[in-house]
């Protein structure tokens, strides 16, 4: 895709020739005459840099500059001055501007400032997806089927535009697949924007999405753009689709659609190209029967669904995800390799992992920063959690009603038990004197953990 300038300068000459060159260098090209109107059509477009004179009628070139650094998250603006307002221009560069270029204008040094400004915002938005990268990396690290399967998923969804449903319980890493998906895909050079409808109040996601103008309520004092706008040419990830309301669903369904929208507060109609990628760890199909979620939003989501496997049903693939992680963060932190042995191998096995991938990765971190020899034991599993089990300890809080005290008795004495077996189901529940289903029941109602 194109990058996009725009151009605001209020001399007709200037803004053909600007024009000109630029579409002829493969840029896509618009033109206004004042500041006023170019925040307007920012309301209703992503540029990928602007070419804005410091002088201009109304409005002037300082007072757009600074409204578009407040409302714009990485748009380069290049700054154009007349003889005489160079100091004005280096105050513009501090204000956010990348550059200034000087009247009368040298087309090879407009094509070259541009061509730089525009590297430079890449470099920028590379190194996010870089260390974005870095992150995903481990995801599809195994030898499992499930894992297996989910890659070739990916690799045929990606290079589409069709609409992927992501499935998968919390820490399974849904959003690092989907940012994956995004980055094997045509729009991998175009923006990649979340949003988790679930951490948003329900009344305010709509104004997450679809963005307002100025006073269109009161709880607007400024322009807003949208994740369905600033997503425009790339992705947008909508994640836990199914805390979404009702409302905003039928609203979702028509953009779809219609692949177009109206922020709150415009009568302007704003078109856009995404793709759409949703992840969900609730039961879609359930919401349906509840009348909670819209079936016919399901369906057009649902073309391409994926399924992430939760940790515990490819256990194969965990030494390789600890050797991985091991070697990860003794780099990151600057330690000697370590190495995990059997027992604590075991350990790590038994476990039931709710948390998943996210949970493994902090447990392994921990012990790379907290274990100080260069192999991690079974031993040390304990050494890890005392400081968490001391607050349930006799006597370390008075102040408790009895029930609560007697849960956090529990709770540390069944996670001793599992120490002491190694996470092995069996054998604790034997210990315990309890049947295997009634302690899977304890340690999820209990909220026991890995590390406490």
């Amino acid at each position: 895709m194109n990058e996009k300038v725009l151009i605001i300068d209020d001399e007709a000459g200037i803004r053909s020739s600007l024009r000109g060159i630029l579409e002829d260098e493969g840029f896509m090209v618009k033109a206004t005459d004042t500041g006023e109107e170019a925040l307007h059509l920012l309301r209703g477009e992503n540029f990928d840099l602007i070419l804005l004179d410091i002088w201009l009628p109304q409005m002037s070139g300082i007072e757009v500059l600074k409204k578009i650094k407040h409302s714009e998250e990485n748009t380069q603006v290049v700054m154009i001055t007349g003889h005489g307002s160079v100091e004005t221009a280096v105050e513009a560069t501090k204000l956010g501007a990348y550059d200034f270029l000087e009247k009368p204008l040298s087309l090879e040094k407009v094509v070259l400032t541009v061509k730089n400004a525009l590297s430079q915002k890449r470099l920028e938005e590379e190194n996010i997806q870089l260390r974005e990268r870095i992150k995903t990396k481990y995801l599809l690290h195994g030898k499992s089927a499930a894992i297996q399967e989910l890659k070739n998923k990916i690799s045929m969804a990606a290079p589409t535009n069709g609409r992927v449903l992501i499935y998968g319980e919390n820490g399974t890493g849904k959003e690092h697949i989907a940012r994956l998906i995004h980055e094997q895909s045509p729009r991998k050079n175009r923006k990649f924007i979340q949003i988790n409808l679930g951490a948003i109040p329900e009344d305010l996601a709509e104004y997450e999405l679809f963005g307002y103008t100025k006073g269109s309520s009161a709880l607007t004092n400024k322009d807003k753009k949208g994740k369905l706008l600033l997503a425009n040419g790339g992705t947008l990830f909508l994640d836990e689709i199914g805390d979404m309301n009702l409302g905003t669903q039928a609203k979702l369904v028509r953009v779809i659609e219609e692949q177009k929208y109206e922020p709150f507060g415009s009568g302007d109609s704003v078109f856009i190209d995404i793709r759409i990628i949703a992840a969900t760890n609730r039961n879609l199909r359930e919401l349906i029967s509840q009348e909670k979620f819209r079936v016919d939003l399901f369906y057009k989501l649902n073309i391409i669904p994926m399924v992430v496997p939760p940790i515990r049903e490819r256990k194969e693939d965990i030494p390789l995800l600890i050797k991985y992680f091991l070697s990860y963060f003794s780099k990151e932190y600057g330690k000697k390799q370590k190495t995990m042995s059997k027992e604590a191998m075991d350990a790590f096995l038994n476990y039931s992992w709710p948390g998943n991938v996210s949970e493994l990765i902090n447990v392994i971190e921990r012990f790379v920063i907290m274990v100080q020899e260069e192999e991690i034991k079974a031993s040390h599993l304990s050494l890890l959690v005392e400081p968490r089990e001391f607050q349930y300890a006799a006597g370390a809080n008075q102040n408790q009603p009895l029930q609560r005290a007697k849960e956090h008795f529990e709770k540390e004495y069944i996670h001793r038990v599992l120490i002491k077996h190694r996470w092995d189901l069996s054998q604790a529940a034997a210990d315990l004197e309890i049947d295997e289903e009634q302690l899977n029941e304890k340690i999820k109602s209990l909220g026991i953990t890995f590390l406490g």
